[in-house]
């Protein structure tokens, strides 16, 4: 979909992005402030940021609880939803191009004006310990926070997470809203019919009532490798693992384009050298690779299910194929399907307004970017060997790195597979 894109700052100090999309039947809205739970007053109530978004749509100055405000909000089909990581908590609507003021209003209603109190904070704290207590048996999920924990970042693990909802009074709720909920805190994407509306819609986000505040920086963390480390769980039928190889920095568009070909090239379909070898013999149903990006550094990430049998063989295979790379051994016909790849995805990734907003929203939201996304077809036809191999050896020669498995097995066999991760 064909769309221009608008950088505003509003008097308040609030900053964000107007994406006009003719003819768009839709309007999305991404309200963003930098307020998670790393933003918190003290290490004791982290889990704060997640218990304020789950009562983001709660009692309010124009709805008594969220019943009432749901139903309002939803009557003509719209959507709202809130999300909350380390950095931030960001809300999000999508609705019908008829009733966007309506909606951005109930949205504006919602975020200045919540009304805390006690009967929605104990449902709610219930129900983030109902969420994390969840994720305690998706290993995926238990494995993450404990590697970002052992690279040296100061984040708790889902044990203590849980652990921190008791210390949560409503006088911090309130407390964590005040200081973080202001407007030069707040980022913006709304994508749409927005051209026609622009004035309307800055004077609707003008009149939203929030302290002017200040836009936090980000924490910086002195990061670090780690032993390899097992979480024991004694009903763990196979290894589900994870391991990364961070960069002290943040990647540019170009660097990441090409660390994603990378990533096709060894993990990206069937035909890949590290997953589809694997699939071919055997060795494993599932298994991927990614880049990853905080504000103040870059992850190369892997990670997977693996039979214990098979665990060996995996990571003999990922430690030759990783080799293969650091030593530029790429053939041009490889980058060049990841490439053809790559655009194939390019255009297949316009196709709503949602697409299209969070195509902007990471680097918008995380390091204030404002990508050409008319230009990515050009970054990625430079995708080019030399490129791919400097970035895979730095990767590799960065000094921080760290391998979590869930597991039942010996310690013996991850310190075995750990010595597989050296590149």
């Amino acid at each position: 979909m064909k769309h221009s894109v608008e950088e505003i700052e509003l008097k308040n100090g609030a900053r964000g992005l107007l994406i006009d999309i003719p003819n768009a039947s839709v309007m999305t809205t991404r309200v963003h402030f930098r307020g998670g739970m790393r933003y918190a007053k003290n290490p004791k109530v982290y889990e704060i940021a997640h218990v304020v978004e789950h009562l983001s749509f709660g009692a309010n100055a124009a709805y008594k609880n969220e019943r009432d405000y749901e139903s309002e909000f939803t009557k003509n089909g719209a959507y709202h939803n809130a999300w909350t990581s380390d950095f931030s908590v960001c809300y999000e609507t999508e609705c019908a191009d008829f009733e966007w003021d309506r909606i951005l209003d109930l949205k504006r209603v919602a975020i200045t004006s919540p009304k805390f109190n006690e009967e929605e904070l104990k449902s709610e704290k219930g129900n983030v310990r109902a969420e994390l207590t969840g994720y305690m048996n998706d290993y995926s999920r238990l494995l993450w926070p404990r590697l970002q924990k052992a690279i040296g970042e100061n984040v708790p693990d889902l044990k203590e997470r849980l652990g921190t909802l008791q210390n949560i009074e409503l006088k911090d709720i309130r407390e964590h809203y005040r200081r973080t909920h202001t407007a030069k805190n707040m980022r913006f994407i709304i994508a749409g019919q927005v051209k026609k509306r622009k004035k309307d819609i800055v004077k609707m986000l003008e009149s939203w009532d929030l302290k002017a505040g200040e836009r936090f920086d980000a924490p910086v963390d002195e990061l670090h490798s780690s032993p390899a480390i097992l979480i024991r769980r004694k009903d763990a039928n196979n290894l589900t693992f994870g391991f990364s190889l961070v960069t002290p920095r943040h990647l540019t568009d170009a660097e990441s384009m090409a660390m994603g070909a990378l990533n096709h090239i060894l993990n990206g379909t069937m035909g890949s050298r590290i997953f589809g070898e694997a699939r071919r013999r055997g060795l494993v149903y599932g298994m991927g690779s990614g880049l990853s990006h905080s504000i103040n550094y870059s992850s190369w990430d892997f990670d997977g299910e693996v039979n214990e049998d098979s665990a060996e063989p995996l990571f003999e295979l990922i430690q030759r194929e990783m080799v293969k790379v650091i030593n530029g051994e790429i053939e041009d016909s490889e980058i060049e399907a990841a490439k053809s790849y790559a655009l194939g995805r390019y255009q297949m990734g316009a196709q709503t307004v949602s697409q299209i907003a969070d195509s902007y929203a990471e680097d918008y939201f995380l390091i204030g970017a404002v990508n050409n996304y008319d230009n990515i077809p050009n970054i990625i036809n430079k995708i080019d060997k030399a490129t791919i191999v400097e970035l895979a050896r730095e990767f590799a020669a960065s000094g921080i790195h760290a391998f979590v498995t869930v597991g039942s097995c010996e310690k013996a066999l991850i310190n075995s597979l750990e010595d597989r991760l050296k590149f």
